[in-house]
């Protein structure tokens, strides 16, 4: 098994076809890059397995891919529910000012005024622009706008300044 960390890009969520193609719900952007990232690690709970990823495409609004060694339909079933993992070298890098959701989960959130409003719990995406979840003495929802409401990520010290109400 890698030492490398594991990121979490993906799920099966089910089959398609009867040749033991599984359906594929991405996390990736654009969502088609998931089939790069071969091999995969499927877990479900406690249970992994490595799977090389034959290929894959576009399906409708889906994205199939065909596994290494799955060639029947009842067999891929039984991936359906499994994370995909991928080791995080196997991602591209990234510009200056554009971060993985992976790396900015855990960073300290503090607004200009030096006040600490906890972590960032999750990240997700509204449609307008994405927002950050932070956990603190309460919970808050902030807008991802870099140099608007995020003021500065340094992932370097764990940190995230937003310029934002202690009261919002």
């Amino acid at each position: 098994m890698t030492t490398e960390k594991l990121i979490n890009v993906g799920k099966i969520s089910g089959v398609f076809g009867i040749k033991g193609w599984v359906k594929v719900y991405s996390f990736t952007e654009p969502t088609d890059n998931i089939i790069k990232y071969s091999p995969w690690t499927l877990q479900k709970g406690t249970e992994t397995q490595r799977v090389k990823v034959l290929g894959g495409r576009v399906q409708g609004k889906a994205i199939v891919a065909e596994i290494e060694g799955i060639s029947d339909r009842d067999v891929a079933a039984t991936l359906a529910g499994w994370d995909i993992l991928v080791e995080q070298n196997r991602l591209p890098k990234v510009a200056g000012n554009e971060y993985y959701w992976f790396d900015l989960v855990g960073l300290r959130v503090e607004n200009t005024q030096g006040n600490n409003f906890g972590i960032v719990d999750s990240l997700m995406e509204t449609g307008a622009n994405d927002v950050v979840i932070v956990k603190g003495d309460r919970d808050r929802a902030i807008p991802f706008l870099q140099g608007q409401t995020i003021i500065s990520i340094d992932l370097a010290a764990g940190l995230m300044v937003v310029d934002w109400e202690l009261d919002f």
